[in-house]
């Protein structure tokens, strides 16, 4: 004997069922149709009856959490960047004051960055070292030996979005091959982060910082699956920046949302502007590209003293010029991804609406260094590389830096080569390796616009750089023609350029020539912190951000009346003459439909009998909006809200009694909630893509 289903888990009291509901639907136990072999959820698990009483509706709850809200003295924003990372964080009662982290040791010649490299390094013993230039210097003059023995990590953030079955057990490799649970890697980073800004919070402040005390931001690329920004949310909790209890001490910010929060703050003085119509600073469009940002650099290299900005509390003269409606389109674009989101301005506050939801791909400013790695494979052989990047880490590490100062020097109109040094265990392992030269091996080789230069350097031309810029670039401007063909997205106002790779001349001319006769461009001067401190200032007011679209469809499964050539026959379940449908997938709220932050969505079950003792109901979710049962391609269970029932006499629960099931959605995170009705009891679960 099997027990019918509607939303699914398993029955306290194992008791028969028989459900009614307002659409007059009886529903009782059943016994598995004889002719089917179809396994479903509903037929294996034996479990609750639950039938809907309502039809699903939007309560907009926007104000629920007001008095929830915790006072903190302090917002910490964390930019967990591939290439790069730092902090930034302002005093709740400072909130005009954005102040950076303050430098650490180490540097980059050629590089000027006010974040420190995202590179991690453990013990042999596996337990955490350093991190950023602490990390990368120690390993670099480990004797080669001793450096495998270390697990030296870097750029390993592209993982959340590369791995397509992401769990809480998923392994990153280390630069000597061993392999190591990457939640552990970013929980250390985290725990690195939260100790130096206590530390630094609490040497500005001559008192000691509690981590009570502080709000917690991190920002993640919208791009992100789900899995991707829930695991992002566990390590913090691991790390212990907040637990699951006080969620609501950390925030998951989407980083082109803050760039988008800041640039409304942004005065002319503080931008440059890349359209051909618009002089800036006494430059056209057509000089800014190099000049005016190479004049805005120069104007921050200045300025790399004072770590503190003054975010004035006025709209920025950009953002009064938009209307209610207008439109305007935020390019992130960092060392791993680019993300693209399309943002509505509405008035009066100037709350901002996402438009579009967020697309985007892996195309930042890494897939400029595949395209040097693919070259010195070309060059040298990809059997040597490989060998080289295990057997000599440090030394590819070394050659990686050599290149990115390099990198950094790429503009359209440069003339003179550009000479990256190649380090001597380079040199010398080729030779061991190949039997000549490396000289010799540039000379056999068909890639005639890179040179061997006496000084042990490789020279490369001009074009030869911009020609591995091409790829990437390509892919960002091909992604953003697909984007401005969409209807919602033909009137864009404005494009503002972001994100680390925004400081590339090379994607700044490309963006310019493809869309300066749409829109205006816009470029944040200090663009590599843009995503910093406007995570400071989302964190100060996280209602600023109003309207998202939802990244995929949720619903629970319940029981309907079968129907004869509408409803598939491996569905059908009989009992006592009555057939019913089972696994029907009973939709909340779509993908890509637009969210209220804040919003709930409401709908109402009950139970099989008075006597039932518990109710579990199951959440699914799927990446398409056409999904008809639970067991359709690309449904996935993600979370289960389990509700106990007892404690109310027979005689105080209503004939029907009723379970309200509620979603929040807006936010990054989506909650779920079951509240039996006749005894206040509740049970709330966030959604969880990691353990299902």
């Amino acid at each position: 004997m099997m027990e019918s289903v509607g939303v699914y888990g398993f029955c306290g009291c194992k008791a028969k069922n028989k459900l009614k509901c307002d659409s007059r639907w009886e529903i009782t136990a059943a016994e598995t149709a004889p002719t089917s072999e179809y396994s479903s959820p509903a037929r294996s698990l034996g479990d609750t009856g639950i039938t809907p009483l309502s039809p699903s509706h939007i309560v907009n709850d926007a104000n629920s959490n007001a008095s929830e809200q915790q006072t903190f003295l302090v917002v910490v924003a964390i930019d967990f960047g591939t290439t790069s990372s730092g902090y930034a964080y302002s005093f709740t009662k400072e909130p005009e004051c954005i102040h950076v982290m303050r430098r650490w040791e180490g540097g980059d010649p050629g590089v000027s960055n006010q974040k420190t490299p995202t590179t991690i390094l453990l013990t042999p013993e596996r337990k955490f070292h350093s991190f950023g230039y602490a990390a990368r210097d120690f390993y670099h003059d480990l004797d080669p030996n001793e450096a495998k023995q270390w697990l030296y990590l870097e750029k390993f953030k592209m993982k959340l979005h590369t791995t397509g079955d992401l769990t809480m057990d998923t392994d990153l490799m280390a630069a000597n091959g061993k392999k190591v649970k990457a939640l552990e890697i970013f929980a250390y980073a985290l725990q690195y982060f939260k100790e130096q800004a206590l530390k630094e919070l609490s040497d500005q402040a001559g008192t000691d910082f509690e981590n009570s005390d502080v709000r917690w931001v991190i920002t993640v690329p919208a791009i992100w699956k789900q899995p991707a920004k829930q695991f992002m949310r566990q390590a913090a909790y691991q790390a212990g920046l907040a637990s699951p209890e006080n969620s609501e001490q950390l925030i998951i910010a989407l980083e082109p949302e803050a760039a988008s929060i800041y640039c409304r703050k942004l005065r002319l003085h503080q931008m440059i502007e890349l359209s051909s119509k618009a002089v800036v600073n006494g430059y056209s469009g057509s000089d800014t590209v190099g000049a005016g940002f190479a004049q805005a650099k120069e104007h921050i290299r200045r300025n790399r003293q004072s770590r503190t900005f003054l975010v004035e509390n006025v709209i920025g003269e950009i953002w009064s010029e938009l209307e209610e409606g207008d439109k305007y389109v935020v390019v992130d674009s960092g060392g791993g991804t680019v993300d693209l989101t399309v943002h509505q301005i509405r008035l009066p506050e100037g709350h901002l609406k996402e438009l579009y939801k967020a697309t985007g791909g892996p195309y930042g400013s890494l897939g400029v260094d595949y395209e040097f790695e693919k070259l010195l494979c070309k060059i040298f052989g990809e059997d040597f590389i490989e060998q080289f990047k295990i057997k000599r880490p440090a030394a590819w590490v070394d050659l990686m830096i050599a290149f990115e100062s390099r990198k950094r020097a790429a503009a359209p109109d440069r003339t003179n080569p550009l000479n990256i040094t190649l380090p001597f265990s380079f040199i010398d392992y080729y030779k061991k390796f190949r039997g000549h030269s490396v000289e010799h091996a540039l000379r056999k080789s068909n890639v005639d616009f890179v040179k061997w230069s006496s000084q042990g350097m490789l020279r490369m031309s001009p074009d030869a750089m911009n020609a591995l810029f091409k790829p990437t670039i390509d892919s960002i401007i091909e992604h953003l023609r697909d984007l401005f063909q969409k209807p919602e997205v033909s009137t864009v106002k404005f494009l503002f350029l972001v994100g680390g790779f925004a400081e590339a001349p090379l994607l700044q001319q490309a963006v310019h020539t493809a869309f300066g006769d749409k829109c205006r461009i816009i470029i944040p001067q200090d663009v590599g912190l843009t995503i910093l401190k406007g995570a400071v200032l989302f964190g100060l007011d996280p209602a600023l951000i109003k309207v998202r679209r939802s990244p995929l469809t949720y619903g629970v499964g319940v029981l309907n009346r079968y129907v004869e050539g509408k409803h598939p026959p491996e569905k059908l379940l009989v009992k006592d003459g009555a057939r019913w449908c089972t696994d029907v997938f009973d939709k909340f709220i779509s993908a890509d439909q637009s969210v209220a932050l804040g919003e709930l969505v409401k709908r109402s079950y009950t139970p099989a009998k008075p006597s039932q003792l518990v109710i579990v109901i199951n959440v699914y979710s799927a990446e398409h909006d056409n999904v008809s049962f639970i067991t359709d391609p690309g449904v996935k269970k993600c979370g289960t809200l389990r509700l106990d029932l007892t404690g109310t006499s027979s005689t105080a629960v209503p004939a029907r009694r009723e379970i309200q099931t509620l979603m929040q959605f807006g936010d990054t995170e989506i909650k779920a909630t079951a509240i039996d009705i006749a005894t206040s009891k509740s049970v709330k679960v966030g959604i969880d893509f990691l353990n299902y």
